[in-house]
């Protein structure tokens, strides 16, 4: 069941992160991913299988295909790189924000409370229906909140890395050039697998999940 309703958010979620990138470096002058038809929020157009497939599994990391970018068209390409960088984190933000409203939404409707460990707590016993809406929209502050905080942080190729970049000086770039293949996905992997990424993330994404709810 969790897997279910997990598809549909992970269609929304991934789709919304890369064209908001796309918005942004077109909005700031660069033609390419409307050339590429990358903006649009048709998941097909974004959606990576191995990427998706992470996500399903971890529900904390995953990754859609890059949109391709060429920011030799802005104006200012250090602070546009920032920019773009910063807009996909920032859309898993504000789908994590809508979601929480919802869930409030519904939690008045049907009569019931959250404390603070996210126990789910009412006067009557809920519905199916509601019961599965409930753990639908959980389920996607969870997914955008871990998206949020995985995509920012500085590792290369993670949006993160390009917010940082656009703060350093020129002479760090060629460390964040060596990172940005395989390299970069190598060490994301190894500190997924050795727990040092949900360590890092885990508490980040508790505490957000505690403020918004």
């Amino acid at each position: 069941m969790e897997i279910i309703l997990l598809i549909p958010i992970l269609l929304l979620s991934l789709s919304f992160h890369e064209y908001s990138h796309g918005k942004v470096s077109n909005m700031l002058g660069d033609p390419t991913p409307k050339i590429m038809g990358r903006l649009t929020l048709n998941p097909l157009a974004h959606l990576d299988l191995v990427g998706s497939l992470t996500l399903i599994i971890t529900r904390r990391i995953g990754w859609a295909k890059p949109v391709p970018i060429n920011p030799r068209y802005y104006k200012n390409p250090k602070q546009g790189m920032m920019l773009v960088g910063l807009a996909g984190p920032a859309a898993n933000a504000i789908l994590a924000l809508l979601f929480s409203i919802l869930l409030k939404i519904v939690f008045n409707a049907a009569g019931l409370n959250i404390d603070s460990e996210l126990k789910i707590y009412g006067s009557h016993p809920i519905s199916v229906f509601t019961e599965v809406t409930i753990n639908f929209i959980f389920l996607a502050i969870i997914i955008n909140l871990s998206l949020f905080v995985f995509n920012l942080l500085p590792i290369p190729p993670l949006d993160g890395s390009k917010i940082l970049a656009g703060f350093l000086p020129p002479r760090f770039n060629r460390y964040f050039y060596q990172l940005e293949g395989p390299l970069g996905m190598f060490i994301i992997i190894i500190m997924a697998i050795s727990g040092i990424l949900g360590n890092i993330i885990g508490p980040i994404i508790s505490f957000l999940l505690n403020l918004l709810l």
